[in-house]
């Protein structure tokens, strides 16, 4: 079951749980709440489930992805790059395979919700939401990622008030 709490202020570690004293835990309804989905699939049997979502939502390509030291090039920047704040104009969605990380996404106060996410994971990140991602003190992952077109990955960072997709994302909110 998804695990997701408000961050605490701290400046430490990214990799490190930063969660508030009390701990504020966020449920799922929550999250649908601005617009975050959460499936928990069967790692190890996974695929009938996987592609029911594929075409329900319809996904047309993926690939995976594996974060660590070994695996991905240029890892001390790319992971820089996927802790800065931004959004896209696409969903972002997520299965984890193997390994554990953390998405951060900002709540109708733009306050820090983290959620945890490990293997049988999978996250929709609505497109026009603030968001960024570490891994945790594993430093380890491996994801499948799903797009509804090619696979694009352009971040655009924070401030983005004006976007298209900004806009239509917080006035679907609204609704």
């Amino acid at each position: 079951m998804v695990q997701a709490w408000y961050m605490d202020d701290s400046n430490e570690d990214q990799r490190e749980h930063h969660k508030t004293d009390p701990v504020k835990e966020v449920g799922v309804p929550e999250l649908e709440a601005i617009g975050v989905l959460y499936y928990q699939l069967d790692v190890e049997n996974y695929k009938e489930e996987l592609d029911k979502i594929v075409k329900e939502r319809d996904y047309k390509n993926q690939d995976e992805i594996t974060c660590s030291k070994d695996k991905l090039p240029n890892y001390e920047e790319k992971i820089k790059s996927f802790f800065e704040e931004h959004l896209h104009e696409d969903e972002e969605i997520r299965f984890i395979l193997d390994g554990s990380g953390y998405f951060d996404v900002r709540d109708l106060n733009d306050k820090w919700v983290r959620i945890a996410v490990a293997p049988g994971d999978l996250l929709i990140l609505p497109a026009g939401i603030y968001h960024r991602f570490t891994l945790d003190t594993n430093d380890y992952i491996q994801a499948k990622r799903l797009f509804r077109e090619e696979p694009k990955w352009t971040p655009i960072n924070r401030p983005a008030d004006d976007n298209q997709c900004r806009t239509q994302y917080l006035a679907s909110l609204a609704q």
